[in-house]
């Protein structure tokens, strides 16, 4: 019998979004993860805001819906807002009832703003990384460190003359360099960058990520200025919190690592540098590292970040940032590595169950 096509949408449902989700959807463990991080920042979002006032939007509702924007590769705030206006499996994600009003974008805008002053996504990651810490899937001995470049949200054009150029001799390295007279009209914090001697020259940051090598996750990630040593003074940083307990640990590295500046450094705080031997001039890495069995696993293991530095730049949408600024950058990355890692998670669940 044919069905009657007939407008009933002034009808009462009955059914909440709970009862519309799957059961098997991938992202009700997201949303339980998310929500036990969630769960230990409540002292600190209650320290962002004041008693008196309007009520704004809730910083819970606020980080699922960035975190959505990231998952599902939102390009925009304003996109994402019209997602939650009709999409049924955004709205129970984030929190919100059907018939609920959205908030405005620009409201959204600076709501995310007073997280940004929180130092938030760093407290979210470390939360994340905690959960990973007490199922027992992160390594505190091998761990491998690279990085990647990304593209900021400027021009080559507003690359232009600083009006007080410095003088002579007081520039990076003791002479003066394009950089030293030349910046972004648009991001200061960007710099004019090429990774490797044929590649073109754009204006970029540099992202930085640690990954424990057990499973994959990242541990810790930077964004810095993108110059020739900002690859190996960032690991050091990075590694410098990891090796605080003062055992032995391993790291892999490309041959972009094999130099006595990073080496030497690493050897003293008791890192042992699993760096792939360069090829085309003598190496810093010796037969007492070249022997262990060890260091061909780290080598295999160095690859896997790769993975997820290509999911930052294709999922993540990092590969050209979205905003400008080294804080907001460094916000938008450590916020992505912590999407990355409930999804691992939620990926290294699956594949055990």
């Amino acid at each position: 019998m044919r069905g009657n096509d007939a407008n009933q949408s002034p009808m009462f449902s009955y059914l909440s979004a709970e009862e519309r989700i799957p059961a098997d959807h991938p992202l009700r463990s997201i949303r339980s993860m998310t929500d036990t991080a969630l769960r230990q920042l409540s002292r600190r979002f209650a320290q962002l805001y004041s008693r008196l006032g309007r009520r704004s939007i809730p910083p819970e509702q606020l980080l699922r819906a960035l975190l959505l924007q990231v998952l599902y590769s939102i390009r925009s705030e304003r996109l994402l807002i019209e997602q939650l206006d009709y999409n049924i499996l955004f709205r129970w994600f984030v929190g919100l009832n059907l018939d609920q009003a959205v908030w405005d974008a620009t409201t959204f805008s600076k709501n995310r703003g007073r997280l940004l002053r929180g130092q938030i996504a760093q407290a979210f990651f470390e939360a994340v990384l905690e959960q990973a810490r007490e199922k027992g899937l992160l390594s505190d001995e091998h761990f491998t460190v690279d990085g990647t470049l990304l593209e900021a949200w400027a021009s080559r054009k507003s690359y232009q003359k600083k009006e007080d150029p410095p003088a002579e001799g007081s520039g990076s390295r003791g002479e003066v360099l394009l950089r030293d007279t030349h910046a972004s009209k648009t991001d200061p914090d960007a710099q004019m960058y090429r990774k490797s001697a044929g590649g073109e020259f754009k204006l970029c940051h540099m992202g930085h990520v640690l990954m424990e090598n057990r499973n994959g996750l990242p541990v810790a990630g930077r964004v810095t200025e993108a110059t020739t040593s900002a690859e190996w003074e960032a690991a050091l940083d990075m590694l410098t919190a990891v090796a605080s307990s003062g055992r032995r640990i391993t790291v892999g590295a490309d041959s972009g690592y094999d130099y006595q500046r990073f080496v030497a450094p690493a050897r003293q705080r008791n890192v042992a540098p699993h760096v792939a031997q360069h090829n085309h001039r003598s190496s810093n890495i010796d037969p007492r590292t070249t022997r262990h069995p060890g260091y061909a696993i780290s080598l295999k293991k160095r690859k896997c970040v790769e993975q997820i530095f290509g999911w930052l730049k294709t999922t993540g949408l990092l590969r050209k940032v979205r905003h400008r600024g080294r804080d907001l950058v460094q916000w938008g990355f450590t916020f992505a590595l912590a999407a990355y890692n409930l999804v691992r998670m939620r990926n290294l669940a699956v594949g055990t169950a």
